[in-house]
């Protein structure tokens, strides 16, 4: 039986990038193929082929067996072929059912949008994925993870072939993780294929019937069923061995170097917290999605304009009104959202890079390129970013690779406290690894690094002690010794653990 979808040869260029080097994939009815491979591999590029994004140099597409041709994201949409991006696609302005039928809203006798109908039929998609809300909410008062739902609630109201999910629990609890992996089980024993493309290889081993794997632009190889699981995917993927040893504590004569005090934010107004971090230290946070981690630290430097804190450095107190305060204190924050927040996508490596600190590259007032160039080189090559050179635009690169360059900009800078959100969401397993390497060298510096995260692993993994937050306030703090998943999760939902030192007054 011929596959329901099968891409033949598919070569793609960019400027200065092969992406794609007669790359072939097939996927069968009702079947669950994961599209594995580190950042820059070619997988996105690869889907957005399938989307209709964009057009391949060369190679072929099948359908049920016919060739067809995908000029725009119109056809692959014919075909019966959804895509949910890793970059959300979407209209904060408009509501849950606005976004879900965005440009295929069903029209009433008089010819206009018929908002009765798009909220029925919004309802039941909600529901069958968990989201228990109103289509009517406007889609801005969600989380990220609700965002990324209302994603898939898009992609299952086009009755899909095929649909293809990049990294679509990047920013799901683990309850919301486990009722998409629900779906996606309901979708496959209905006769729907998935392409699931996801650098959490614990959800690959879990959902997928195949793997396939890209490596540079072109096949790596693909393991069955029967031969799925982590190392054999990770050696497809890099080749090498990952170290994914746990932080040590760091020294104890180091604690207190940070201090914040009475920190609220915007969003939880009634609820303020404290806590300290030492100087080498790696602080977790953890909690459920819309805990308010994510709005403390932006109140914390200065991001909050409803929000405040009172933060001491190095026994000096500082005060922080405006983000500027805080970058001119050493204290950096990478948001979770590296692409509203976090770069500017529309200009150069060197640019993003050299952005917050132009006076320290320019002379007598005028920019020094080479200057600049310098830095940017530098931090290519700490952060092993792949790009073609400094002067690459940043929308070119790929996600894990911008996510690189959102915090270049500030290493270029000696932080005396980095702040990271969500900093691995959607990086390859190879990157990972760097980006925690680089954290342990930060802190062996003795910079102080505060990590927000929804991989429960990764936490458990990189920090020293990890600080747990319920509905705006920290429920209870972790040492080393205490950092396990049970305690983490018990705080996370408002629950004493006996091993958890009480939140500071």
């Amino acid at each position: 039986m011929a596959p329901l979808l099968e891409m033949r040869g598919i070569s793609k260029r960019f400027p200065g990038v092969i992406a794609l080097d007669q790359v072939s994939l097939a996927v069968g009815r009702g079947e669950v193929l994961a599209l594995c491979g580190e950042n820059g591999a070619g997988k996105s590029t690869l889907m957005k082929i399938l989307g209709g994004v964009y057009q391949p140099e060369e190679g072929e597409l099948f359908v049920d067996g016919k060739p067809v041709k995908i000029s725009g994201v119109t056809d692959s949409m014919a075909l019966g072929i959804a895509f949910i991006h890793q970059e959300l696609n979407n209209l904060d302005n408009l509501d849950i059912a606005a976004n879900i039928f965005l440009g295929r809203e069903p029209r009433n006798r008089l010819g206009l949008i018929d908002r009765r109908k798009i909220h029925a039929d919004a309802e039941p998609l909600l529901r069958r994925l968990g989201l228990d809300m109103p289509s009517t909410t406007p889609l801005g008062e969600l989380s990220l993870a609700r965002q990324q739902l209302v994603e898939v609630a898009k992609a299952l109201s086009l009755d899909a072939k095929v649909i293809i999910m990049d990294e679509p629990t990047s920013s799901l609890t683990l309850a919301e993780t486990e009722r998409l992996l629900e779906v996606i089980a309901e979708l496959k024993g209905q006769g729907v294929s998935i392409i699931y493309i996801s650098h959490r290889l614990a959800e690959v081993t879990h959902c997928a019937d195949r793997v396939e794997v890209l490596r540079d632009g072109k096949n790596a190889g693909g393991l069955a069923k029967n031969e799925i699981d982590h190392d054999s995917i990770v050696a497809k993927m890099v080749g090498r061995e990952i170290n994914y040893a746990r932080s040590s504590p760091p020294a104890a004569e180091a604690k207190g170097h940070l201090e914040v005090r009475s920190a609220r934010s915007g969003r939880f107004p009634a609820q303020c917290l404290s806590f300290d971090a030492g100087r080498g230290e790696i602080l977790g946070f953890a909690g459920l999605v819309g805990a308010g981690r994510s709005e403390i630290m932006k109140a914390m430097v200065g991001l909050d304009p409803d929000g405040s804190a009172e933060v001491s450095l190095g026994g000096e107190r500082l005060k922080i009104r405006h983000s500027r305060d805080a970058i001119s204190h050493g204290i950096f924050l990478v948001p979770e959202d590296r692409r509203k927040e976090g770069l500017i996508t529309d200009m150069s490596v060197r640019e993003n890079i050299t952005l917050p600190d132009l006076r320290s590259y320019a002379s007598q007032g005028l920019l020094s390129r080479t200057r600049e160039t310098r830095a940017a080189q530098e931090q290519i090559g700490k952060l092993a970013i792949k790009t073609p050179g400094p002067e690459a635009m940043v929308r070119n690169l790929s996600g894990g690779n911008q996510q690189k360059v959102a915090i270049g900009k500030w290493l270029a800078m000696s932080p005396k406290v980095l702040i990271l959100d969500e900093p691995t969401r959607g990086i390859d397993i190879g990157a990972k690894a760097e980006i925690y390497a680089l954290m342990r060298a930060l802190a062996a510096d003795g910079a102080v690094v505060i990590v927000v995260s929804s991989d429960m692993e990764e936490l458990l993994h990189i920090s020293h002690r990890i600080a747990v937050m319920h509905e705006g306030r920290i429920t209870g703090f972790l040492d080393h010794s205490a950092c396990t998943e049970q305690n983490v999760m018990q705080l996370a939902v408002g629950r004493s653990v006996s091993a958890a030192i009480p939140p500071l007054s």
